[in-house]
């Protein structure tokens, strides 16, 4: 009989792409993945620690997994500090870092053998791997690490520097995808805009034909195969501005991902943030000069220690003259190890909270504004799922998961992956609603 395997996945696409390629390998190796804890002859549980309620999200999911199954092994960006897991869970079987596949694999065979009767041309897994979003979308992950220091942040610490994959590798994956039926490839790392400086973007190969490994030719590549490129975590270094004409052009969707965090200079000093003294707003204004239908998405932090009245006023007249279409705010949380733990003046909590209260107040405004102006224009439209209410989707402005909806109520004839035109007919200040124009 094969091993059963429970999975809990915690965390940002990037874990999931881990947890995705750790199942493709145990699945490969004859494991069956069950849904539940009682099925399970072992359950893993992979981990986020980027900030303390993620840290106290993972410790509850390890503490639930042991008390339904017992036999728990830990992975993931929590894993980088084992000590904090044990004093909690001393009862984990097995804990590892992020990126450690093989070793999760052989915790997983310390608990389960392989079978002995499994055969690979029977169990087979598909080309694609095993992926856990729905069939028509994929997180396509580039690199893993990060070379920056900024200081709210402890990820180069968990999931070291920069480390590119190999460009065709990456267009090879890619391509898998898309022969299985995504539609949709969302570009992720740590920093998209980085990919390949580590490897002085030497030259690799895919169909025969020479790739940069740089941002630039790898989308290009990616706009030749006919679905929908997303790209995320994007800094705006310079090189950035070379993208956009790409979107202008249809190539890759007309979208940009930028965590830019604040708008004064003083706080982007303070955090340390790359590429913080460009000039933002007139490259945004160039931006959408070359591509108008630009969605510009970011997050922001408010109440980072030394954030003055001024500093956040600052971030709120900036707000306003950027338009962003999408945006996410938090507060600052004290991640044990950030370097900004140690920084005076620390903001109080309610003075925080009221900042970001009035923060998403400003861009729910904003964001009701800009979608208001495609009332009465045709758009494309992926299908996510139809049900009692007809059809919900997502336009080349939405993000799965993080952005809005598009709503096609009395829908029913459409089907998840399926790409329609539409007209959209009212808003709100996240979603859209439309009518249907043009089946797939």
């Amino acid at each position: 009989m094969p091993g059963k395997v429970g999975f809990v996945s915690l965390g940002c696409p990037k874990a999931l792409v881990d947890s995705e390629r750790i199942l493709t390998q145990l699945r490969t190796e004859g494991y069956e993945v069950v849904p539940s804890y009682q099925g399970a002859d072992v359950v893993v549980v992979n981990t986020c620690g980027f900030i303390d309620a993620a840290k106290a999200e993972s410790l509850e999911a390890i503490g639930e997994a042991l008390h339904e199954n017992g036999k728990v092994i830990v992975t993931g960006c929590l894993g980088a500090q084992e000590d904090d897991i044990r004093s909690v869970h001393p009862q984990v079987l097995a804990v590892t870092g992020p990126q450690q596949y093989e070793q999760v694999v052989s915790a997983v065979h310390a608990v389960v053998p392989p079978s002995a009767e499994h055969d690979p041309f029977v169990d087979l897994v598909p080309p694609q791997g095993i992926k856990l979003t729905p069939r028509h979308y994929a997180y396509l992950k580039i690199s893993e690490g990060c070379n920056h220091k900024c200081s709210f942040c402890i990820i180069p610490s968990m999931r070291g520097k920069l480390a590119s994959r190999p460009v065709g590798e990456v267009l090879d994956e890619a391509q898998r995808l898309v022969r299985a039926g995504v539609q949709e490839l969302l570009v992720i790392s740590q920093d998209t805009s980085a990919y390949g400086v580590d490897r002085k973007y030497q030259t690799g190969f895919w169909d025969g034909m020479p790739v940069k490994t740089r941002m630039l030719e790898l989308c290009q590549a990616l706009g030749s195969l006919g679905v929908w490129v997303r790209l995320h975590y994007v800094y705006p270094y310079p090189h950035v501005d070379d993208i956009i004409p790409l979107m202008a052009e249809g190539k890759i969707l007309p979208y940009l991902d930028i965590p830019f965090q604040h708008a004064s200079p003083r706080i982007l000093a303070l955090m340390k943030r790359p590429a913080h003294a460009e000039n933002t707003l007139e490259r945004i204004r160039k931006w959408r000069e070359i591509c108008p239908d630009l969605t510009i998405r970011s997050t922001f932090i408010v109440g980072f220690p030394g954030e003055t009245d001024e500093d956040f006023e600052l971030l709120l007249d900036w707000l306003e003259a950027a338009e962003l279409d999408r945006v996410g705010c938090f507060t600052y949380s004290p991640v044990d190890g950030a370097p900004a733990n140690e920084l005076p003046d620390p903001v109080p909590e309610d003075i925080a909270a009221q900042r970001l209260e009035r923060f998403m107040n400003v861009q729910a405004r904003i964001s009701e504004r800009r979608l208001a102006r495609k009332i009465g224009r045709e758009i494309e439209v992926l299908i996510d799922e139809v049900n009692e209410d007809g059809a919900i989707g997502r336009s080349q402005a939405d993000a799965p998961e993080i952005d809005g909806l598009v709503y096609l109520d009395g829908e029913y004839d459409l089907a998840p992956g399926q790409r329609v035109r539409v007209r959209v007919e009212h808003n709100d200040e996240h979603d859209l609603w439309a009518s249907l124009i043009e089946g797939p």
